[in-house]
């Protein structure tokens, strides 16, 4: 079967590009910010600048870690869920689930090497600009010099590697399962994140202002009920989609295109949660905490200055991963209809009326996903700027709410509908004939 893996992905290399990318970024970062560990273990390096870079590697490798994950099991899923024919053909043949297992995983490992070998190079270029950073800002020493060594190359690899492996093992698990039901697991975990977020943006009251760790309570709540929302993502979708008041053609064949398809988009949804709900509260956080320093005429420490680096570092990565993870999975998922577009328009459908079917079913994703973000970014503002500030809700929010949402507009629905407007290219009797 690793034979057969290799053959398909020489064969069909542009099905696993998305792939190749997500495991190219994960490893680049990974090893970007690990290196800070081989750079802190250096003989003579203070312990300041030590304390520093161990904890700048720490954080973001941990969050790099889930990022990574969560970008190739996006590319993974869409790409397992566009082969079903070709799974059940092999099943058909004879093929065991356990080998249909052991093709995927070993593609995906396949590419995940390659992606991890490509990434040496920027990483070895990005460690150096990073601690360039902290070394500008004072948090670094000069006479620190940056190192690559093997903790983070061979951490880079392991944890794209096991991530690839891992993704790649769910995806086909769930396409060799059928229509069996599942999903116990799946809300027992989120009714979990939703309760622990809940308690620990309410944990943020228990905090003095001038406490160093405020911060941490109403950030780890917000993120963690924006896992919940993620996690409940086809249940929402269905739930807002019976609320929705929208007629004409197109907006009743994109409500009912997105109701038939909410279990396949939900990926897309959660996508756009995390992304809005870490991005708005952490940069939110961060400006009403800059505010209060500044106007208290007091001077940053060191501490205070390697908490916003790590926070600005931390949104800059998820908004990198995020967009390519929204990129892949609205790509694959509009082309692969490209059978549905033809049969419409030979039912009667334009092409604008195509085009605004897919621009409202996207506007409606995109929507839902930016105001459950929000509400899971308020639950940790809210607390973290009554604390801080004697305030409520801080201006800085809006501005950073229109950014966000800005973001997620632009990626959703350019690439959707530059997606669909190339599908439509192709005449509607040969879309169909080709699919089928």
């Amino acid at each position: 079967m690793f034979m057969l893996a290799i053959r398909s992905i020489r064969h069909r290399p542009g099905r696993f590009l998305a792939t190749l990318l997500s495991a190219f970024l994960g490893a680049a970062i990974i090893m970007t910010f690990n290196s800070m560990h081989d750079t802190a273990a250096q003989d003579g390096v203070d312990s300041t600048s030590a304390e520093t870079l161990s904890t700048a590697a720490g954080v973001v490798g941990g969050y790099g870690t889930l990022l990574v994950f969560f970008a190739v099991a996006s590319a993974l899923t869409v790409n397992v869920r566009q082969r079903t024919a070709e799974l059940e053909l092999l099943r058909c043949s004879g093929a065991t689930p356990a080998q249909l297992k052991r093709m995927v995983v070993g593609e995906a490992v396949v590419v995940a090497l390659v992606g991890a070998a490509l990434a040496i190079g920027p990483a070895m270029l990005g460690g150096r600009a990073l601690l360039e950073i902290f070394r500008n800002s004072g948090q670094v020493a000069e006479s620190v010099d940056h190192s690559f060594g093997p903790i983070a190359l061979l951490s880079g690899i392991d944890i794209t590697l096991l991530a690839s492996a891992g993704a790649a093992f769910l995806a086909v698990r769930r396409a060799t399962r059928g229509h069996q039901r599942r999903g116990g697991a799946r809300k027992f975990l989120a009714y979990g994140a939703l309760l622990a977020g809940a308690a620990a943006a309410s944990s943020t009251f228990a905090f003095s202002a001038t406490d160093a760790a405020l911060m941490a309570a109403p950030a780890y709540g917000a993120i963690l009920l924006s896992v919940g929302f993620a996690l409940l993502a086809p249940r929402l979708l269905e739930g807002v989609l019976d609320r929705l008041p929208l007629s004409g053609a197109s907006g009743w064949l994109a409500v009912r295109n997105l109701r038939e398809r909410a279990g396949h988009l939900a990926g897309i949804l959660m996508s756009l949660i995390l992304f809005t709900a870490v991005a708005t509260a952490t940069l939110t956080m961060q400006a009403v905490e800059s505010d209060a320093v500044e106007s208290s005429g007091l001077t940053k420490s060191i501490d205070a200055k390697n908490l916003e680096t790590l926070n600005f570092t931390v949104v800059g990565i998820i908004v990198v991963f995020v967009c390519v993870m929204l990129v892949n999975s609205l790509y694959a998922a509009t082309s692969y209809r490209s059978r549905e577009f033809g049969q419409q328009r030979l039912a009667g459908a334009t092409p604008g009326q195509v085009l605004g079917t897919v621009g409202t079913e996207t506007l409606i994703l995109t929507v839902s996903g930016v105001l459950l973000g929000m509400v899971a970014a308020l639950a940790g503002i809210v607390p973290f700027t009554m604390v801080r500030t004697d305030g409520v809700l801080p201006g800085q929010t809006y501005g950073t709410a229109v950014a966000v949402v800005a973001i997620a507009a632009t990626v959703t629905l350019g690439t959707s509908l530059a997606t669909a407007r190339r599908m439509l290219r192709t005449p509607a009797v040969g879309a169909v004939a080709v699919a089928s």
